[in-house]
């Protein structure tokens, strides 16, 4: 006899599932952090001079407003890559770090099409120690490419 209410009753704990699930947590956020990171060596490839240096130790606004404009779009499409993926962990865990470094990939393409099709040279903007309306243009961009790059996602 259950004298409990049921909206009182929590049921069995499955701990295995439970670690399981804690683990792959653990995995998705490690391929997660990957691309981020392979994301930030990409864009630091494509900019004139160390990017870390410029946001970090020259405080540069164009170069801060570029990275994380990037680091957004990467997130969506992280995001994404990991919420699409197989229910099967390995094949999950491939899946995300797949698609992610192919999105890194096409980020990196997009930012090369901006610097070609926008007037002025965004190369040369980011050097500038002065803020530009352009960096802020290009960073709204590539948050907007990172989302339909997301959006592509198979």
């Amino acid at each position: 006899m259950n004298a409990m209410p049921a909206a009182l009753q929590f049921g069995s704990v499955d701990g295995a599932a439970l670690g399981a699930g804690v683990l792959a947590t653990l995995l998705y956020f490690v391929v997660g952090l990957g691309v981020l990171g392979l994301g930030f060596l990409a864009l630091d490839l494509i900019t004139p001079g160390r990017l870390r240096h410029q946001v970090y130790t020259e405080r540069n606004p164009n170069a801060a407003i570029l990275l994380g404009a990037n680091h957004l779009a990467l997130a969506i499409v992280v995001v994404t890559a990991i919420m699409t993926s197989d229910d099967a962990l390995g094949q999950g865990l491939v899946d995300s770090a797949v698609y992610g470094a192919l999105g890194v990939v096409l980020q990196a393409v997009a930012l090369r099409l901006l610097d070609a099709f926008v007037p002025g040279h965004l190369r040369a903007m980011v050097g500038e120690p002065r803020m530009s309306g352009a960096a802020w243009a290009v960073g709204a961009s590539l948050v907007a490419i990172g989302a339909v790059n997301a959006a592509a996602l198979s």
